[in-house]
């Protein structure tokens, strides 16, 4: 958040990014309420204005991954016309697929 905030990249994500990470924390983190989870997206929202993609869902159903249900990423990336995606789960989106 500190390098896209000082703009030293474009950082990318999407309201179902948001939602997804969220879900997935929330999950996780019982000692974490939706309403703390919901303040750290406004916060990241303000801190990086431009980051929040909207109008890629129609790019979603022609694109394959290995989880059909991260196509909204790729999507997302797409459509704002991203060099990288920066995630932990590379089996997911192997090169193959992204190429």
């Amino acid at each position: 958040m500190e390098l896209a905030a000082a703009k030293l990249f474009r950082a990318k994500w999407s309201d179902a990014v948001h939602d997804e990470w969220m879900r997935n924390l929330l999950e996780n983190r019982t000692d974490l309420t939706r309403e703390r989870l919901e303040r750290t997206k406004t916060l990241m929202n303000k801190a990086v204005p431009d980051a929040n993609v909207s109008g890629y869902e129609d790019l979603i159903e022609g694109l394959r991954l290995p989880d059909p249900d991260d196509r909204h990423v790729l999507a997302a990336a797409i459509a704002s016309e991203c060099d990288a995606i920066v995630t932990f789960n590379q089996k997911d989106f192997p090169g193959d697929y992204l190429a």
